[in-house]
């Protein structure tokens, strides 16, 4: 791969397709084995395995809804900014905005994410 951002655009953009899908594996080969990803204020978690846990929480269920609103760019770096739809086991559902910066590799493997998510009222779009 050229190192291109944006073939790193490319990979981050077969990340949230992987998670709206729900195939583990269409994510962890855009991974590093010894991917770092922090999820701001809630949990940090590092390697393929500790990050194969957190793909799909108990707490929701079905995949969710990811709609990516800008990505950029710049040298190893992505950032994608968006919104998102998660259900509740046992009902209800969670809408929430996101940002979440990426570093990659040379070889465009992701080394690690970093997310931000702000829970949404229930009427905000």
């Amino acid at each position: 791969m050229d190192g291109s951002v944006q073939e790193r655009k490319r990979v981050v953009e077969a990340y949230f397709e992987g998670f709206r899908s729900g195939d583990h594996e269409a994510i962890l080969v855009c991974l590093t084995d010894d991917v770092v990803w922090e999820i701001v204020g809630h949990r940090r978690l590092q390697g393929k395995a500790e990050f194969d846990s957190e793909i799909e929480s108990d707490r929701f269920e079905g995949h969710p809804e990811l709609a990516v609103e800008s990505l950029t760019g710049e040298g190893e770096r992505v950032v994608a900014l968006g919104r998102g739809l998660g259900r509740l086991r046992g009902g209800g559902e969670l809408r929430f905005a996101f940002c979440t910066a990426f570093e990659l590799t040379a070889a465009n493997a992701i080394a690690s994410v970093t997310s931000y998510i702000v829970p949404l009222d229930q009427g905000s779009d």
